[in-house]
């Protein structure tokens, strides 16, 4: 371990510092975790932090490979978790491959990569509250209701983000006033990129059209959506805990609950039989199965073309999910 540098307490480095002081203070008294660090202003400012705030920190930087000169990039970003007094830091290199894009594949990768090392500790991620922001607008942009607004969690275990309530501009802030120079990835200047845009276009725009404050009242409703969330789909769960028959739900137990927590119940049921929904249209289709029957057919929810596929249907006074053949659905 290389000792740790001496850092000022510049009024940026102090706010970074005072948001990983109050994360370890909720969520991590013992204060030893992995950082997930890219060498950018967020997790470079996060990796500085946690060690100004005495804790045992391994630094793991993910090389992805898929640009030139990755690998000097992330061996640089691991020489500077050394010189910021890590009890650790190291490289792992991945191969980014899997359905999705290149975006979701490489997140797989990444996170793959810090759980192959954590034990059981968390890993901290450098989101701040502007990424919260954004994740918030991709979110209404999708229009699957309010599960698709609650953004990040600042502790979603394993994974922590103690920046949530922080701007970019002190995490980039933090890093000059330590004098490390953060790598700038240049996907994040490419508009191909919607989240790109959306930082640099429809955000700043939002902010001067409302007069500011805007990026923390997309996070604050993240954080209220949350909230009210969890206690939904606390009631949806004792729900399906009356309407479980075997692997189908009974009908009766679900047609006077109300539709907005029926829907989670048919949610978490099809997830747990291995189809997550995030269409809202299918989930609908399937909720008027009881809330709106009228004998229709059933709902077609996963399969690769018209021979076979899955299918929620009622039948006999009960939803199931059924191996789709060809032949009608029945009651």
């Amino acid at each position: 371990m290389t000792g740790a540098r001496p850092m000022p307490e510049g009024p940026h480095l102090l706010t970074v510092r005072r948001a990983v002081r109050a994360w370890f203070g909720e969520h991590c008294p013992e204060r030893a975790v992995v950082v997930g660090l890219s060498g950018g202003a967020d997790s470079l400012a996060l990796t500085a932090a946690c060690v100004a705030e005495g804790a045992q920190v391994h630094a793991v930087v993910v090389d992805h490979g898929l640009q030139a000169g990755s690998a000097e990039v992330a061996r640089r970003a691991a020489e500077q978790a050394r010189d910021l007094g890590c009890s650790r830091a190291e490289v792992r290199t991945v191969s980014v491959t899997g359905a999705g894009g290149p975006e979701a594949a490489a997140r797989r990768a990444r996170y793959a990569a810090l759980d192959a090392v954590r034990g059981d500790r968390p890993i901290l991620l450098g989101h701040t509250l502007d990424d919260q922001a954004e994740t918030v607008l991709l979110g209404l942009a999708r229009g699957s209701g309010s599960r698709s607004l609650r953004g990040m969690a600042a502790w979603d275990p394993p994974r922590g983000r103690p920046l949530l309530t922080v701007r970019r501009e002190s995490t980039v802030g933090a890093c000059a006033e330590l004098g490390l120079a953060a790598w700038d990835d240049p996907h994040n200047l490419d508009p191909s990129f919607v989240r790109v845009r959306l930082r640099g276009e429809v955000l700043p725009l939002l902010e001067d059209v409302l007069h500011g404050g805007v990026a923390g009242a997309l996070a604050r409703t993240a954080d209220q959506l949350r909230e009210d969330g969890a206690v939904l789909d606390a009631l949806a769960a004792d729900i399906a805990v009356s309407a479980r028959v075997g692997d189908a739900l009974e009908v009766s137990a679900l047609v006077a609950v109300p539709g907005a927590l029926r829907r989670r119940v048919i949610r978490e049921w099809l997830a747990d039989r291995g189809v997550p929904l995030r269409n809202e249209a299918q989930v609908r289709a399937v909720d008027d199965l009881v809330g709106a029957w009228r004998g229709q057919g059933g709902v077609a929810v996963a399969g690769g073309g018209p021979v076979e596929r899955l299918v929620v249907e009622r039948r006999r006074g009960k939803l199931d999910l059924v191996r789709w053949t060809g032949r009608a659905a029945s009651e």
